[in-house]
């Protein structure tokens, strides 16, 4: 899989009255692919995992995948607190193409450290399509220590991680613990210029969602060392970047797709549309942007 990039965190669209909008998925991965996206992950947290059937679950990563077609690579989300839940979604998304499984931490049961590496051996044992971990304590209420990551990126399919812990340092750490050709990945639109400057090599994005094209060409300017020009689109999107998470990011992400015609803005119970004011910030940003 290649380095340095953005990998947009997709979004589920609804119907008005929240049923899957699958024709305007597929529009959604014809966006991204003409807008430079240089991978797609559906049914992450921004995809809302959380409130989709199983059923809908596998049916997106299908759509998703057969959309594609090849052009990007697809990393499908495929974490569970439950171990053998998680092997089902990873052997599905293997069975239907996906090139890679985002799976996050185990939240809530809180497991101890041997617990994550059992829990991730157990899945590179039943499947071995390439794994990403994504580390969200924040979420998950557990964290991926940088020796625990050691350990795990010795399993040859275990191939990187999604870092949304906030701390800048650990993608240093890590580069201790699991090597420079570890895949480290953002988990934050606001940090990952710090994140690739500590070796981090791309960012899974969720302001991918509303503005992929700067977004990608943020990540590229990054690759070639130019820090001057990724700095030029930071401060481009930063005000969008906050905006987008001052209420639930995927709902900040789904309102801004709504002003620009992409999608309709319905979420889920128990997320809940934009306030008045929190709309109000997101188009400032967007038109900050020049996106509006």
């Amino acid at each position: 899989m290649s380095c340095s990039r953005v990998d947009a965190s997709l979004v589920t669209p609804f119907t008005p009255d929240g049923e899957l909008d699958l024709d305007t998925l597929k529009k959604l991965v014809e966006w991204h692919v003409e807008q430079g996206s240089h991978a797609i992950v559906p049914v992450g947290t921004t995809g809302e995992s959380p409130t989709l059937t199983h059923d809908e679950h596998r049916t997106v990563i299908e759509e998703v995948v057969r959309a594609v077609n090849g052009r990007i690579p697809v990393i499908a989300g495929a974490g569970s607190n439950s171990t053998r839940e998680g092997i089902g979604l990873l052997q599905h998304a293997a069975s239907v193409g996906a090139d890679a499984g985002l799976v996050v931490t185990p939240y809530y049961n809180k497991p101890t450290q041997a617990g994550l590496i059992a829990h991730y051996t157990a899945l590179t044992e039943a499947c071995d399509l390439p794994i990403i971990i994504y580390n969200i304590p924040g979420r998950s209420v557990v964290d991926v220590m940088p020796e625990t990551m050691g350990v795990l990126a010795k399993i040859p399919s275990i191939i990187g991680v999604k870092d949304a812990t906030g701390k800048l340092e650990r993608v240093s750490c890590q580069r201790m613990t699991c090597g420079a050709d570890f895949i480290q990945l953002s988990g934050e639109d606001a940090t990952a210029l710090g994140f690739n400057a500590h070796g981090g090599v791309g960012c899974i994005s969720v302001t991918a969602n509303v503005a992929p094209r700067l977004c990608a060409q943020f990540q590229e300017a990054t690759l070639r060392g130019d820090y001057a020009a990724a700095l030029e689109i930071q401060d481009r999107l930063m005000p969008l970047h906050l905006a987008i998470f001052v209420e639930p990011g995927l709902v900040g992400a789904k309102y801004a797709m709504s002003r620009l015609g992409l999608c309709h803005e319905r979420v889920r119970l128990p997320l809940t549309p934009l306030t008045e004011p929190t709309r109000h910030l997101i188009d400032a940003a967007l038109e900050h942007a020049g996106l509006i």
